[in-house]
């Protein structure tokens, strides 16, 4: 997961929950050293006792640095510039430090709330720079929505819309979602 903000460490404390590996990742040290030691850096009713047993258990570890992996969550933010025009450097950012650690039967997944035509964008950033993945990884987008407050609880029930770059993509999304998801995909 790359992001470890109010939804990016909800979402990586879940997957974790279902006994699946997650390395959390993000640019702040003092974040990950707060989660690798079981804490939280946000207050979120029910995350504090998720990340602790997900880290104790050892299924969630966190970094600065992101890690070859079978899955890759961008879950960062995107904040507007001027004109409330939406700024995607962030997972242009994030996208451009996996880029190199992508191997055929990835999944790639944006998480980040972002205007139409990014998921298209990283696509076309990925393949200018690891042109023999073409028609070999999976990517797909999923925007979560969730109230503040209630995260943890919305992460698994809401049901979740998603898009693939083509239909492999999206049924790869959906099998990795039906993991720890209880909402309709």
């Amino acid at each position: 997961t790359m992001g470890l903000g109010y939804i990016g460490l909800p979402t990586s404390a879940l997957i974790a929950s279902s006994k699946i590996r997650v390395l959390g990742v993000d640019i702040n040290k003092k974040v990950v050293n707060t989660i690798n030691k079981g804490e939280i850096h946000i207050i979120e009713k029910d995350l504090n006792l998720a990340v602790k047993l997900a880290v104790d258990s050892g299924y969630l570890k966190a970094s600065t640095e992101p890690e070859e992996a079978d899955v890759f969550l961008i879950v960062v933010p995107t904040p507007f510039k001027g004109n409330y025009e939406p700024d995607i450097s962030h997972i242009e950012s994030a996208t451009k430090k996996i880029i190199p650690l992508l191997k055929e039967g990835d999944l790639f997944i944006i998480e980040s709330t972002s205007p139409i035509g990014t998921t298209q964008k990283m696509k076309n950033l990925i393949f200018s720079e690891r042109k023999e993945l073409e028609g070999k990884i999976n990517i797909a987008y999923c925007p979560e929505r969730v109230l503040p407050g209630n995260i943890m609880y919305e992460l698994t029930h809401n049901d979740r819309v998603i898009g693939g770059i083509n239909e492999d993509s999206t049924n790869a999304a959906i099998l990795f979602y039906k993991n720890f998801v209880k909402g309709k995909l």
